[in-house]
Order: C-alpha cells, then sequence, then structure tokens
C-alpha cells in the first residue's frame, strides 16, 4: 500500500496567481458539496483541505505537492453547481476553472467527482462533454458510497451509462469512511500517471 505525503505548495485565486509548473497534476472536479475536500484529505493522509457542511468553501485554486512513487500536483478547484454565494462569486470561480483547465499545460488528469446517490446532473454532463472536446483525460468517481448498499454500488453506477460517461477506466466508488476505496482510487491514480508517463517518455 502506498502513502501519499502532500504539502500546500500555492492558493491561486487569480489565474495570474498560478505557480510555474514542472510535474503532470491531477486536477479534482465535481459540484459543490460533493466531499471533494473530505477525499483529498483521505487521499494525502493529512487535513489539508477545509471541510464544511456549506456548499461552495473552496473558493480558490489549490496546488499540493505530493510525494508518490511518481511525484505529482494535486490540484483543488472550486466546486460548480449550487454554491452559499453571490451570483457573482461564482462567476468569477468558473472564470478561474475555465482558465486552469483550458491553459494549464501541466494538466494530465482531471478526477470527476459525481455523488453516487444522484448521478451526472446537468452541470457534470456539461463538464465532462467539454471536457471531451477539450481531449482531457477524465477519471469518473463516485463518492459518498457508504449511503449505498455495497452489493448495489455497481448496478447503481450502470444504471447512470443511460448517456455516455467518460472515464478512463472503471468508474469507482469511494467512500472516505472506507480505506479501501480510497486505496482503490490512489492506485487507480498511480497507473494511469505510469501510463500517461510512459508514453510521454518513450
Amino acid at each position: 500500500m502506498s502513502v501519499w505525503k502532500a504539502k500546500l505548495t500555492c492558493t491561486a485565486y487569480k489565474p495570474q496567481q498560478f505557480p510555474a509548473g514542472s510535474l503532470p497534476e491531477i486536477a479534482l472536479a465535481g459540484r459543490s458539496n460533493v466531499g471533494k475536500s473530505s477525499l483529498l484529505n483521505k487521499l494525502v493522509g493529512q487535513k489539508m483541505a477545509h471541510v464544511s457542511s456549506s456548499p461552495g468553501m473552496t473558493r480558490s485554486v489549490n496546488f499540493f505537492d505530493v510525494q508518490a512513487p511518481r511525484p505529482f500536483v494535486l490540484v483543488d478547484l472550486p466546486g460548480y453547481g449550487y454554491a452559499s454565494r453571490s451570483k457573482d462569486e461564482r462567476g468569477d470561480w468558473a472564470k478561474l476553472i475555465t482558465q486552469y483547465i483550458e491553459r494549464r499545460e501541466e494538466l494530465a488528469l482531471v478526477v470527476h467527482l459525481v455523488d453516487i446517490r444522484h448521478g451526472l446532473k446537468d452541470k457534470d454532463r456539461e463538464l465532462q462533454e467539454w471536457l471531451s472536446d477539450l481531449g482531457v483525460p477524465v477519471l469518473c468517481v463516485f463518492t459518498k458510497a457508504d449511503k449505498i448498499a455495497k452489493t448495489k454500488r455497481r448496478s447503481t453506477i450502470n444504471g447512470y451509462f443511460d448517456t455516455k460517461i467518460y472515464s478512463w477506466g472503471l468508474p469507482l466508488a469511494v467512500s472516505v469512511d472506507e480505506p479501501e476505496t480510497i486505496e482503490s482510487l490512489r492506485g487507480q491514480i498511480e497507473s494511469y500517471l505510469d501510463e500517461a508517463l510512459s508514453e510521454d517518455e518513450s
């Protein structure tokens, strides 16, 4: 079982504040209140992101250097969709996300987080189509899996395939209360980095 160690290196509220990049970047994206901050903390085994019951707490793009078998940068993007902020603030966040995803050369993969209880909503579908059009690889991950019986998780996810789901590999079901699911996600990310970097090096 691999252990990741992370360090916050940059908090950016404007594109001009994005750091110079050299390592591949894995970005976490999802609707507000999908459990992104809790998942990030579990992935790195440290409390790095602030967790709140109020949607929309992440208002910046946060960059974490991660020491792993292949070092990379984990990027925490602001949540989209509903957030307990003003319309102008949400618009600013959308622009910040757009600037990062469309212009960041180091972006290697977007981990798209979706609440397993609700499936892909319109904004999730829009994100997937946008990333596909840009040619940005996506790994679809269903969060809060503990809310559904283990025997029903795969059938629940399969039920969301009414339209195409973009995902590198089979979509995963994870819960911050189930360490084995976090380890599976960690392994999936490491496998992607191995494959993507091996292709770049060949």
